[in-house]
C-alpha cells in the first residue's frame, strides 16, 4: 500500500513539473501531473501553454502502453478539469483510459469545477485521494486562487529603496528624464524576469513622466506583460515609450475635459485600449474590477509612491518586493510603509530583496 510519503515524492514532481507553465498558461491555472504504474513513473506532463491540452491529457499521450494506464495512478496537482473550456474535459480523458485512481493536491475554485471534477471521478468508481501537499500545490495557484475567490487579479507591489528610505529624488522641472537607479543591474534583471511572470504591470503618471519606462523584459526572455498606466487627465506626452504600441497597454483615463480634448490624439495608437474610470470614487478597485473582467489574474504595482500607497491604503495587495540598494539620498520621495509578514530575504549583490505577504 503507498504511504503518505509515497504519494507526497509524487505529487512534488507534479508540482515541479506545473511550474514549467509559468508566465505562459494565465488565466489558467499551472499544474502537473505524474502516471506511476508498480511504483514507476510511466508518464508525466504539465500545462505548457493556455488554450492548448492541459497537464492530465499531456501525461496520458506521454505513456507509450496505453493499457498501463489500467493499473496506474494519476496524481495531479489540482482537480481535473470538469467542463469544456479552450479544451474536452480532462476526467472525460481518465474516465476513458479506465484510470483507477487518480490523487489530488488541492480542489479548483473555479466555479465551473469546484469539486464537480472530484465528484465525476468517484462517480464512476475511481478512487480519489485529495489534499497531498495541499499547501503548497495553493501557493504556487496563489494567483489563480486569488482571481476566483477574491474575484480581482493577484497584486504585487515592487519598489527599489535607499538605505536611507527613499523611491526617489526630488526632481526638478528642468532634470533629465530617467530612472534614479537604486538598485544594480542584476537586481533590474531580475524584475525583468518577474514581468514575464505576471499578466500585467501598472504604473501612475508620474512614473511614466519621470522614468519614461518601456515595462518590458528586454533583460530577460518570455513574455512582456500587458501594460497599464493611469493618466486621469490625460497630460502624458503621446511619445511615451508605453504608447510605442510594441505590446498591449491599458489607459486609464477620467472623464474631465482635459481627458476628453486629449483621448483622439490616442485612439489611433496600435494595441492601446483606452478606459473611462470615476476617480471620484475608488480607483483602486475600478482598475482591478476592469482587469478581472479581461481575466487578468495578476499584475504588479511598479510605482511611484503616490500609487504604491494608494493600494497599500486600501488593503488591495497580496505581496510586496522591496529592494534596498546600497545608495543614501539624503532627501527625497520616501519609500512606503505597510505591515506585512517576511517571507523570503535574499541578496542580489551589493542589493537586499525583502519579499512580504499581506496577512490581513
Amino acid at each position: 500500500m503507498d504511504t503518505p510519503e509515497v504519494h507526497a515524492r509524487y505529487m512534488a514532481r507534479c508540482l515541479k513539473l506545473a511550474l514549467g507553465g509559468q508566465g505562459n498558461v494565465a488565466p489558467n491555472p499551472m499544474v502537473g501531473a505524474v502516471i506511476v504504474h508498480n511504483g514507476q513513473i510511466i508518464g508525466e506532463g504539465f500545462h505548457a501553454v493556455y488554450g492548448q491540452a492541459h497537464a492530465e491529457v499531456n501525461a496520458i499521450n506521454s505513456v507509450t502502453d496505453k493499457n498501463l494506464l489500467k493499473e496506474s495512478t494519476l496524481y495531479v496537482s489540482l482537480e481535473p478539469c470538469s467542463h469544456f473550456g479552450k479544451t474536452p474535459p480532462c476526467t472525460d480523458r481518465i474516465v476513458e483510459y479506465e484510470i483507477p485512481r487518480v490523487v489530488i493536491a488541492t480542489t479548483d475554485p473555479n466555479p465551473k469545477v469546484a469539486g464537480r471534477g472530484i465528484e465525476i471521478l468517484r462517480q464512476s468508481g475511481k478512487e480519489v485521494i485529495t489534499g497531498v501537499m495541499e499547501k503548497e500545490a495553493k501557493e504556487i495557484n496563489r494567483r489563480f486562487i486569488t482571481f476566483h475567490v477574491q474575484k480581482r487579479p493577484y497584486v504585487i507591489l515592487k519598489w527599489a529603496q535607499t538605505m536611507d528610505g527613499f523611491i526617489d529624488k526630488n526632481r526638478k522641472p528642468s532634470d533629465p528624464i530617467g530612472s534614479n537607479w537604486i538598485t544594480n543591474e542584476l537586481a533590474r534583471s531580475l524584475v525583468h524576469r518577474w514581468r514575464s511572470e505576471e499578466q500585467a504591470v501598472l504604473v501612475g503618471t508620474n512614473t511614466v513622466e519621470k522614468d519614461n519606462p518601456q515595462l518590458n523584459v528586454r533583460n530577460w526572455s518570455g513574455k512582456s506583460p500587458i501594460r497599464v498606466v493611469i493618466d486621469r487627465k490625460l497630460r502624458l506626452s503621446r511619445s511615451s515609450k508605453v504608447f510605442d504600441g510594441s505590446q498591449p497597454t491599458i489607459l486609464f483615463t477620467g472623464n474631465n475635459s482635459s481627458a476628453i480634448a486629449r483621448k483622439a490624439e490616442f485612439t489611433n495608437i496600435e494595441n492601446l485600449e483606452i478606459i473611462t474610470i470615476d476617480f471620484v470614487k475608488g480607483v483602486e478597485s475600478q482598475i482591478l474590477k476592469e482587469l478581472a473582467d479581461r481575466e487578468i489574474i495578476s499584475v504588479m504595482v511598479e510605482g511611484g509612491a503616490l500609487l504604491l500607497n494608494s493600494f497599500i491604503q486600501k488593503n488591495l495587495w497580496d505581496e510586496a518586493r522591496v529592494f534596498i540598494g546600497n545608495k543614501f539620498f539624503g532627501e527625497g520621495v520616501k519609500a512606503p510603509t505597510f505591515k506585512g509578514s517576511i517571507v523570503s530575504f535574499d541578496e542580489i549583490g551589493d542589493s537586499k530583496l525583502f519579499v512580504y505577504r499581506n496577512e490581513i
